[in-house]
């Protein structure tokens, strides 16, 4: 009989094995509302982690939190066009409340820009108060027609930061830094997940943007995420809300804006870039549980060594639990690999005799014998060693599901199991229609040595297609 915990294998069937994890691993469950998600404890620990690791990266670049209204005159969006008519198929809208009809409908929050030009206009006068650098943790809705748990749905968690600026060039080198030591930097270091940096083609940057920077993932099943994005939004939102400064010849100048963000979204990421058919993955960096103790037995001596072996791990700085015993040693062992805590410490009687644990690594199911008195000591630098392992085994799939093609016709062969490389010339315009009636994107825009271009218009441009979350 197989268990209750048995997951669907990605192979046969990789959408069934990501619902399975996420139910299995108590990450979250479905809302009451179709498209929204009700967030379980151990899946938010693992948000709180992403939050915490990307916050003080965002506050390191000199950018303040603040929070502005859930409810957005409907007005507001109407002042930039693009804007308004990118986000118009996935707005809700409330025109009754209070028992009465509202003389203006209200948006619940897309995205922030309109609010946040609304105020910066207020508060900005002169030169001196710029740049203005701003990040908010929020909560926003896009209607979804095709939910799924963290990936896509209608109310989702995220970090949404608006900057305004003196100059052009001040505004894109801090979306650019943004990009690489928040960003990037989170998602090679903490989360273990390498990913392309481009730019996005003009259909798929954001709605008012001249500029959207990208990082693309690859998961396990050969599709693309895109795992954050940071927008250039010139003076258009500027001349929208009238965001003027003064600068120091006393001239009214437009300000040059920003935004960025990443979302919930990276948790759906984590799971299908690590996840194997035992369950999720989590890069111990970013970890809630790091390690967890297991008592193979219910018995006073082995407990005893237990608790002391955690107590010594958490004076190490490792974030460890104790499980203590319910239910039987074989089910335990598995409800943690389903949960991804990547190093087990089994305690049984016959290896306490001899003063010794057995360690195991999720992530290669490789077991260590240690002596009692050494697992604080070994357990920090095991941890390391998984991470780095992790990262570099991310990166080698990524780099083996990318192929050099010299035509659509090859991309769209090549995009059936991870990304294709080719000559933005070839796809521009027509190809990239071709592309997508194969349910295939433009993902982003390097140059030929693989570095973010500034613009679309730069010469000899390759681009990186794919199928895609």
């Amino acid at each position: 009989m197989a268990s209750q915990n048995a997951l669907t294998p990605q192979a046969d069937d990789f959408p069934r094995w990501y619902q399975d994890v996420v139910a299995k691993a108590e990450m979250a469950d479905n809302g009451p509302v179709r498209g929204t998600m009700v967030i379980r404890p151990y899946g938010y620990a693992i948000w709180e982690r992403i939050q915490s690791e990307i916050d003080t990266r965002i506050k390191a670049a000199g950018a303040q939190n603040a929070y502005f209204p859930l409810f957005i005159p409907e007005s507001y969006l109407s002042k930039e066009a693009e804007h308004v008519e990118g986000f118009s198929p996935e707005l809700a809208v409330v025109t009754f409340a209070g028992g009465e009809q509202l003389a203006e409908p209200i948006v619940v929050r897309p995205t922030s820009e309109t609010v946040i030009g609304e105020f910066m206009a207020k508060w900005i006068q002169s030169y001196r108060d710029l740049p203005l650098l701003l990040n908010q943790w929020a909560n926003v809705v896009r209607w979804e027609l095709r939910p799924r748990l963290f990936l896509r749905s209608s109310e989702f968690l995220w970090q949404e930061g608006h900057t305004a600026h003196a100059s052009y060039d001040d505004a894109a080198a801090f979306a650019l830094r943004i990009h690489l030591e928040v960003y990037d930097a989170f998602l090679n270091d903490v989360l273990a997940v390498p990913t392309y940096l481009g730019i996005k083609p003009p259909s798929e940057r954001f709605a008012g943007a001249i500029n959207s920077m990208t990082c693309e993932g690859i998961m396990r099943d050969g599709k693309a995420l895109q795992m954050a994005t940071s927008h250039e939004l010139g003076q258009n939102f500027a001349k929208a809300f009238d965001i003027y400064f003064q600068n120091e010849d006393g001239q009214a100048v437009l300000c040059h804006t920003t935004s960025w963000g990443a979302s919930t979204r990276l948790v759906g990421g984590l799971i299908m870039a690590h996840g194997d058919d035992n369950g999720l993955i989590v890069p111990p960096r970013l970890a809630p549980v790091q390690v967890v103790v297991i008592a193979v037995r219910d018995e006073p001596d082995v407990n005893d060594a237990c608790a002391r072996l955690v107590a010594s791990l958490k004076a190490a700085g490792v974030r460890v639990v104790l499980d203590a015993g319910r239910g039987s040693f074989g089910r335990r062992v598995t409800d943690w690999e389903i949960k991804g805590v990547p190093l087990r410490v089994e305690v049984g009687p016959r290896d306490l005799a001899q003063g010794v644990v057995s360690v195991v690594r999720r992530d290669n199911a490789e077991k260590t014998t240690l002596s009692l008195d050494a697992v604080a000591s070994q357990v920090p630098g095991l941890l390391e060693t998984m991470q780095t392992a992790m990262f570099d085994d991310a990166r080698s799939r990524r780099d083996a599901a990318t192929r050099d093609v010299a035509s659509v016709e090859e991309a769209i062969e090549a995009a059936q199991t991870g990304f294709a490389r080719l000559d933005w010339d070839l796809v521009a315009g027509s190809g990239e229609a071709q592309l997508n009636a194969q349910a295939i994107s433009v993902r982003c825009l390097q140059r030929r040595d693989g570095s973010m271009p500034s613009s679309d218009l730069e010469a000899g441009l390759t681009c990186l297609v794919a199928k895609s979350y």
